[in-house]
């Protein structure tokens, strides 16, 4: 047994920075003085305020805030849903079982669908409509119902304002320094991306890398959102930070449709690699000099001008340099603007954030089933315990109907309710029944709650468990005013807790979420219907929110263990954004020769027969790249500018579809 934890300088008191002890004291703070001022309130269960500065605990001030925000709301609407519910059909079991629970999957098909606030502000309203309702299941005065759901309500708020108050006391890290570090080191790592992908020798972590940038950037926009809730700055900036995010994709998606010419031009100069490390190089030093930048393109400009692949190599990478440089200039004028500076860069939309419609449907299924399921048997057996048990389980359907892997979120929640089965009865009826006023357990409580934030923060593979152990301490230790110290009422509870908490589990493994395979496929098909809108006359989606709509998909799956899934979503996702550039590009190419443009319509036509919602159709896709190699053997002939950049664009179209040739029917 390895025993080094117990040494001196590996104990958390001793090893935790200035930052972590900021961040376990604010936290502690907060959850002691909300439990003071519920206590001093009379309110009934003040656990729950404690419990609710647990919640908001987040390390920046923007997450607090934001986070604060979505559970005001979200309380507001579950104590109202809970009021209706419970005030109308409290007295017909069966229609209360089925209100609650349809309210349920509500809440869990609409969390499905956002993210961020909303989401977590539904989440909030079901659980927390759960918690009022299945605690009045035995009232007999129809004004205790008020009083209940005004305690609830009572406590949550309470614990928001303690927490937003230690937040002010003990500031955190500014959101805003942290974004616009991050934005720098983004921008620096994009050009890391480029050496990566832009050398000869091909490499096998190139997938990866590219899935983990595009990850990154999406990353940067929550802490984007965090940073609009930290400072009216931010607010009022938040146009120039979204506009740099998604260049910062349409950069990452010019990476990759220059690594993609480059396979499909094995006889390129050698000296052109040489130069593009150069530009690299260049980009990323901290003077760089746009006319030395320019200078270097120009040496590296195609001498032959009826080259067509040199060409649309050059121009692309020409566009590389220039929007990598314009990307710096916006963060430049980003940082330097004071409060009053109002920038003005292009528009772009919001970053596009897309829910799986059937996930959602199902997710809210297995919550219905999983509440009625838990109605009946606690209406059939008369179980005094069973609204815990229910409170539980809703908890668990819709907390975890939107994580990557709900069973094993469960199931450490499982383990995290049987330590706390044990520990809070030691505590209980060991310490606090020895306890006569509430100082004397605080004195208790404290420094515990701070050596559970301090190991939250530093061991980083169990930061879910403590935190759990933190977040629902307080409903086990139950502390109450009056206190009660009821040994059969306890243990009933617990045991009703984890039972609630195992029905959840059962449905998530009998009703189990969608395979990455399964997503994979969805996913695909999405795309596909997606970018035949592209192909419209007049797409319901702007070029920039099309490519942040493929970014947000091939994300879904970053953390899949199914790598065929992966990959076939990433492959796909780079062919339709690389060939709806060029789409976006043909229909802005003009040109005064009538042949020519015969040649680009045909080209836009090709692409309504090889894609469709099914996929791909092989024997137009070879057909259609046949007719390109012609037109590209025709167009190479001549010597005019025009059938020059329409031969590059061409043959960059030829170069994208050429991934599709080893589609299958399994997408």
């Amino acid at each position: 047994m390895n025993w080094q934890w117990l040494e001196w300088q590996n104990l958390p008191w001793i090893k935790a920075t200035r930052g972590q002890w900021r961040y376990a004291l604010r936290n502690a703070l907060a959850m002691c003085l909300a439990l003071s001022i519920a206590y001093a309130l009379a309110l009934d269960e003040p656990y729950w305020a404690m419990t609710s500065a647990a919640v908001v605990s987040f390390p920046t001030v923007g997450g607090v805030i934001s986070k604060s925000l979505g559970r005001i709301a979200g309380s507001l609407l579950g104590a109202g849903a809970a009021l209706l519910i419970a005030g109308y059909t409290l007295n017909e079991p069966w229609l209360f079982a089925l209100a609650i629970a349809g309210w349920l999957a509500l809440c869990t098909w609409i969390q499905n669908h956002y993210q961020n606030n909303v989401a977590y502000a539904f989440s909030l309203a079901g659980y927390t409509a759960a918690i009022i309702v299945f605690t009045t299941v035995n009232i007999t005065e129809i004004g205790d119902l008020w009083e209940i759901t005004q305690a609830r309500v009572c406590e949550v708020i309470t614990g928001i304002l303690c927490g937003g108050l230690m937040m002010m006391i003990l500031p955190s890290t500014s959101d805003g320094e942290t974004l616009i570090n991050s934005l720098k080191e983004m921008h620096l790592r994009l050009l890391d991306h480029g050496r990566l992908l832009l050398q000869r020798e091909s490499t096998d972590n190139v997938r990866s890398a590219h899935e983990n940038v595009i990850g990154q950037i999406l990353t940067l926009n929550l802490l984007r959102i965090q940073a609009f809730w930290s400072h009216y700055r931010f607010r009022r900036q938040n146009n120039v930070l979204n506009y740099i995010l998604h260049q910062q994709l349409r950069l990452t998606s010019v990476i990759s449709s220059l690594r993609r010419m480059l396979l499909n031009w094995p006889d390129a100069p050698e000296g052109l690699y040489t130069v593009v490390q150069q530009l690299l190089d260049e980009l990323a030093s901290a003077d760089c000099d746009k006319y030395r930048l320019a200078r270097l393109l120009a040496s590296a400009a195609p001498q032959d001008q009826s080259d067509y692949r040199y060409q649309a190599f050059w121009h692309r990478l020409r566009y590389f340099c220039w929007l990598w440089l314009n990307i710096r200039r916006w963060l430049r004028l980003f940082e330097q603007a004071d409060d009053d500076t109002r920038l003005a860069p292009p528009a772009a939309p919001a970053l596009a954030r897309h829910s799986d419609s059937a996930e959602a449907s199902w997710s809210a299924l297995r919550t219905f089933s999983v509440i009625v399921l838990g109605c009946a048997f606690t209406i059939a057996t008369q179980w005094d315990a069973g609204s815990a048990a229910l409170t539980l389980a809703a908890i668990s359907c819709v907390l975890y109907s939107s994580v990557p892997s709900p069973v094993s979120s469960v199931s450490l929640l499982l383990k995290t309710l049987l330590l706390l089965s044990v520990f809070s009865f030691i505590i209980k009826f060991g310490l606090m029944v020895q306890i006569s006023v509430l100082w004397q357990f605080l004195l208790l409580l404290f420094p515990l709650l701070v050596t559970l934030q301090l190991f939250k923060v530093q061991q980083k593979k169990r930061a879910a468990l403590w935190g759990q152990l933190i977040v629902f301490g307080g409903s086990f230790l139950a502390v109450t005013n009056p206190p009660t110290y009821d040994y059969q009422s306890f243990i009933n509870n617990n045991i009703a807790k984890v039972c609630g908490v195992l029905l959840a589990w059962l449905a998530f493994l009998i009703l189990r979420p969608s395979s990455d395979k399964r997503r994979s496929r969805r996913h695909i098909r999405a795309l596909r219907r997606e970018f035949l809108d592209q192909l419209s006359r007049r797409p319901h989606l702007s070029q920039s929110r099309f490519e942040s709509l493929i970014y947000y998909r091939v994300n879904q799956l970053n953390a899949s263990r199914d790598e065929p899934a992966r990959l076939w979503l990433l492959r796909w996702g780079v062919v339709l954004l690389n060939c709806s550039h060029i789409v976006w590009q043909l229909r802005d190419w003009q040109c005064a020769s009538p042949a020519l443009l015969a040649v680009r319509d045909a080209m836009l036509s090709n692409l309504h027969r090889i894609i469709s919602g099914k996929g791909v159709q092989q024997h137009a896709l070879e057909e259609t790249l046949k007719e390109l190699q012609e037109n590209l053997d025709l167009l190479a002939a001549g010597k005019t500018k025009s059938e020059t950049e329409l031969a590059g664009i061409a043959w960059r179209l030829y170069c994208s579809l050429s991934q599709l040739q080893q589609a299958s029917t399994l997408t």
